[in-house]
């Protein structure tokens, strides 16, 4: 699954540098070194990843690229300021903030998901399709997206207080109990679990009704940017092919990485199966993978500006994908 949402205040722990909560996987007998921080535990939300290590593309490219996983305890963009990372795969308003706040020396350089994963998931026998569905429902929500399911439900004419909005903590089985009627959850991962406990769900993303941010966005530092340019657009380019041969058919990886990048995570390849095709039109781009288009860019900034987070496109750097 996609790192938790509630990442803040990391700027002041970065110089300690962050444990890795997995050891890292390292491509061989390649020439520059490249290390790439990656958002949440090993899933199926880095499947190209993994097949880019596995055949090779990042070696190919020219790069020694070592990966490492995330966690609950791990913050990427910490990881990049302490140096312990070249890259890192973060949430866009946690970056943004961080530079608007904070004066941290952030760009992003690509984003993996043109459309965040996060949206409202209900049981199927009791729908909730779009925005004014939830009207008089209650709605579970982790405290810290509250700021932004508000502001999708003013962006369709919604009252805030039409909604009875009560805490979450990412297990659905108060939905699956029938304790609430919706929850903001993982799209591509929560309707998996819900179908094991024996219901079938059905979701809407808030990208879809007008909280257009990108997720995993790629995010380096001004001196990296600078000083690694060559291997940060090697990468773009191995990441791409990568990415593209394991969602030509979204059936064939994960199995192949049961005993290796998945072992120990406690998931089933099942649901990684399920994730890995939930993502593939989230991902998707006519520009390509890891796509930054001018009108991607103005919607991410004005739904971010909704919330408070007011950011610019000079945030952002084009230029490295235009050199694909």
């Amino acid at each position: 699954m996609i790192a938790s949402l509630n990442r803040r205040q990391f700027l002041s722990t970065a110089a300690a540098g962050l444990a890795a909560s997995a050891l890292p996987y390292r491509a061989h007998a390649a020439t520059s070194p490249l290390t790439m921080q990656a958002a949440w535990i090993n899933d199926a939300e880095f499947a190209g990843y993994f097949l880019g290590l596995d055949r090779g593309y990042f070696t190919d490219a020219g790069l020694d690229l070592e990966y490492l996983s995330g966690g609950p305890d791990v913050i990427p963009e910490s990881t990049i300021i302490a140096g312990r990372a070249d890259l890192a795969l973060t949430t866009p308003d946690t970056t943004i903030k961080a530079i608007t706040e904070q004066g941290a020396p952030f760009k992003i350089i690509g984003a993996q998901y043109q459309k965040n994963p996060i949206g409202i998931v209900s049981l199927a026998k009791n729908p909730i399709n779009e925005p004014k569905d939830l009207i008089g429902k209650t709605l579970a929500v982790p405290p810290v997206n509250v700021i932004s399911v508000e502001a999708m439900l003013k962006m369709n004419g919604i009252d805030p207080s039409q909604v009875n909005i009560v805490p979450y903590a990412y297990d659905p089985t108060p939905l699956v109990k029938g304790e609430i009627d919706a929850s903001l959850d993982f799209t591509t991962n929560v309707p998996f679990t819900i179908k094991q406990a024996g219901e079938d769900a059905t979701s809407f993303l808030l990208y879809d009704f007008g909280y257009t941010i990108y997720n995993d966005t790629v995010v380096v530092t001004e001196q990296v940017l600078a000083e690694k340019r060559d291997l940060l657009v090697a990468w773009l380019a191995a990441s791409r092919k990568a990415w593209a041969e394991n969602l030509a058919d979204p059936s064939v990886w994960p199995p192949k990485f049961a005993e290796t990048h998945f072992a120990g995570t406690g998931r089933s390849i099942e649901n990684e199966l399920y994730f890995n095709a939930a993502q593939k039109p989230l991902m998707e781009s006519a520009e390509g993978y890891f796509a930054l288009t001018g009108d991607g860019i103005e919607k991410c900034l004005s739904a971010l500006g909704e919330v408070g987070i007011v950011g610019s496109a000079d945030m952002f750097d084009t230029s490295l994908l235009a050199e694909i």
